[in-house]
């Protein structure tokens, strides 16, 4: 593929389809970690769920430190400073080494502490901390996968990584029980097997992908001289890096904003709620595919001077995004019930999910808006923009309008859904009618110009 010659549609077909197949096994992964915590018992199966949010923060800088290598790489190659985009890649890894120390010091120390204010005893943090410690220890293996994935996902190869997680759900079948119950040499380890097991597939994904880095073509200019640290491109990579991780701290502080106010309405209610958000999230694997997308083809067009197609990428993006959300949503709508009730067989639960999908399904079209929004902002190495728009988005409004909308005028359950539609489609034309003067400015471009194709 080349990023910044080829027709657009073409290059967000290429981009987005594997991106988004990748997403989905990485669903399927984790719902493959649930099933076996749950036959070794229901507190390994609850310690695994309350490890979640906690090793989010791992994932979280992981990502932050993807698409932060993801931009400088783009962009350099686009600019046609291969050299420049070598040293990148160079020391992006070393940027991954050094904050894996910082991600494992924080996970041993402090999550007691954490688990403690999620109300779990110490019987449970014991628990818990048997899958957690093991998964800390290998934060350094997460991290560098996350940062060669940035380098491919720069070139337009998010195949590689698909391979992997497609690779990673199979091999986590047979590695979970093997690991968890034991057979012949190997002991029984517990709920600490599914740590191992994900260390085990990860490494394995380590390298396969250094492998696809060593063919791609940034190698010649990839010495071992590039893997000195340099101060300089490290606080390159630092300040890329750093908003996009607190954007995804951001989007974890709104789930849990909105679980607050779910939990008021009794288990029954939050149970509903949170079938129906991981049934929402296979929904949004295509956007969070054009997310990726867009972020390479913008990146590159942008070092190289091709504004227009940047604009072109954005708004097609726009088009597929939504267009993809309405017919999701229309289908989801219609059989809201039948899906919940393919989890749970209790009618509260399946009312109150059904209801989320409903009003998800409402909400569908403007999701991209912010996805796509992100990521060109981050294309364009402003990704603060990202974060100032995540933290309107996901926490200030939602919280100071359900609490205007629950404690103070008495809303009930179906309430804090609509309030939530509300407010994502002003927030949604706000970020809409914002693009146009922000590109305008950002690239030089009169509005008559930007809205031709």
């Amino acid at each position: 593929m080349n990023l910044t010659k080829d027709p657009i549609w073409s290059l967000l077909k290429k981009v987005t389809i594997p991106a988004s197949t990748g997403s989905l096994f990485m669903t399927f992964y984790n719902l493959v970690d649930s099933f076996f915590a749950g036959k070794i018992s229901p507190e390994a199966l609850a310690a695994v769920a309350k490890s979640w949010p906690i090793t989010f923060i791992a994932l979280a800088i992981s990502i932050g430190i993807q698409a932060g290598t993801q931009a400088l790489i783009s962009n350099s190659i686009g600019a046609k400073e291969n050299k420049t985009a070598s040293l990148y890649v160079a020391q992006s890894i070393i940027f991954a080494i050094i904050t894996s120390f910082f991600v494992t010091s924080f996970g041993l120390n402090f999550s007691d502490e954490l688990l403690k204010i999620m109300g779990s005893t110490q019987e449970s943090i014991i628990l818990t901390r048997e899958y957690l410690d093991i998964i800390f220890y290998g934060s350094i293996i997460i991290l560098v996968q996350l940062s060669l994935n940035g380098t491919l996902s720069a070139q337009g190869d998010t195949k590689s990584y698909r391979n992997i997680l497609i690779f990673s759900f199979f091999i986590n079948i047979f590695l979970n029980p093997l690991f968890i119950f034991g057979y012949g040499i190997i002991p029984g380890f517990g709920i600490a097997g599914l740590a191992i097991s994900t260390l085990i597939a990860q490494s394995l994904g380590v390298f396969y992908l250094l492998y696809k880095v060593y063919c791609c073509e940034l190698k010649k200019f990839l010495y071992f001289k590039c893997f000195i640290p340099k101060l300089g491109l490290l606080l390159n990579i630092l300040k890329q890096s750093v908003p996009i991780m607190f954007t995804m701290l951001m989007i974890m502080f709104g789930v849990f904003n909105i679980f607050y106010f779910v939990g008021q309405f009794g288990e029954l209610a939050t149970a509903g709620y949170g079938t129906a958000v991981r049934i929402e999230q296979v929904l949004l694997l295509p956007v969070i595919g054009l997310n990726t997308a867009v972020l390479s083809i913008a990146g590159q067009n942008f070092g190289a001077k091709f504004y227009n197609r940047i604009k072109e990428v954005y708004f097609k993006a726009l088009v597929f995004g939504s267009g993809f959300m309405i017919f999701a949503g229309i289908i989801i709508y219609l059989s809201s019930n039948l899906v919940i009730s393919l989890f749970t067989d209790n009618l509260e639960v399946i009312n109150s999910g059904a209801l989320y999908l409903q009003v998800a399904a409402l909400i569908g079209p403007i999701y991209p808006v912010f996805f796509i929004t992100s990521a060109l902002f981050q294309s364009l190495k402003l990704p603060i923009l990202s974060l100032y728009m995540t933290i309107l988005r996901l926490t200030l409004i939602p919280f100071s309008s359900l609490w205007y909308v629950i404690n103070i005028r008495g809303g009930e359950y179906q309430d804090i859904f609509y309030t939530i539609m509300v407010t994502n489609w002003l927030m949604g034309f706000v970020v809409l009618a914002f693009v146009p003067f922000f590109l305008r400015k950002k690239l030089s471009m009169s509005l008559k110009k930007l809205f031709v194709f």
